[in-house]
């Protein structure tokens, strides 16, 4: 299957892939006992029951199916490796979530107010070592309050927003000079 075909089914792939991780979820509820046999047993007939919908093709099913198990087992891997549980697992696209969802509400707010709520949230905060996208700020290093990602201005810039979560907040990082002995 070529790239091309894979993306023109993304969006029943979707829904697709969903329904067979309930399928999944719910044999190895209902088995005695879980291990790495039943689910993958379970994701065979989750694999069947779509491809006899006849809403995919044999090899559409197929791919969802191994997708399936490769998330499983990535999920697996991960609990066996830091004994934590799916929450960790599923914390950065929690987090992803959770900026998508601020874009879009940012997106349809009215700017002007948004801008100056922000001001506001600024004059109002104590530490005046923090930035906000949008600022002038010069040259140095700056950690993203959110996510703790380092921007790097070479030169008087205004901050953008972080590159790697979208935050519009920073505070800028200096070294410690050694202090002068007496």
């Amino acid at each position: 299957m070529t790239e091309p075909e894979r993306n023109h089914l993304s969006g029943k792939a979707l829904e697709v892939y969903n329904r067979m991780l309930e399928k999944v979820q719910a044999g190895l509820k209902a088995a005695p006992e879980a291990t790495l046999k039943t689910l993958e047993d379970e994701i065979v007939q989750a694999v069947e029951f779509e491809y006899e919908l006849e809403e995919m093709t044999r090899e559409e099913a197929d791919l969802l199916g191994a997708y399936v198990q490769r998330d499983m087992e990535h999920l697996l891997h991960f609990v066996d490796e830091t004994g934590e549980g799916l929450a960790e697992w599923l914390q950065l696209d929690i987090s992803l979530l959770e900026h998508q969802l601020a874009d879009q509400l940012l997106s349809v707010a009215d700017r002007t107010l948004v801008d100056n709520l922000e001001l506001r949230q600024k004059l109002a905060n104590e530490d005046a070592g923090h930035y906000i996208s949008g600022e002038v700020a010069t040259a140095g290093m700056f950690r993203c309050l959110n996510c703790s990602h380092m921007l790097c201005l070479t030169a008087t810039s205004h901050l953008e927003p972080c590159e790697a979560c979208g935050s519009h907040y920073y505070e800028r990082v200096t070294s410690r000079w050694p202090r002068k002995e007496e």
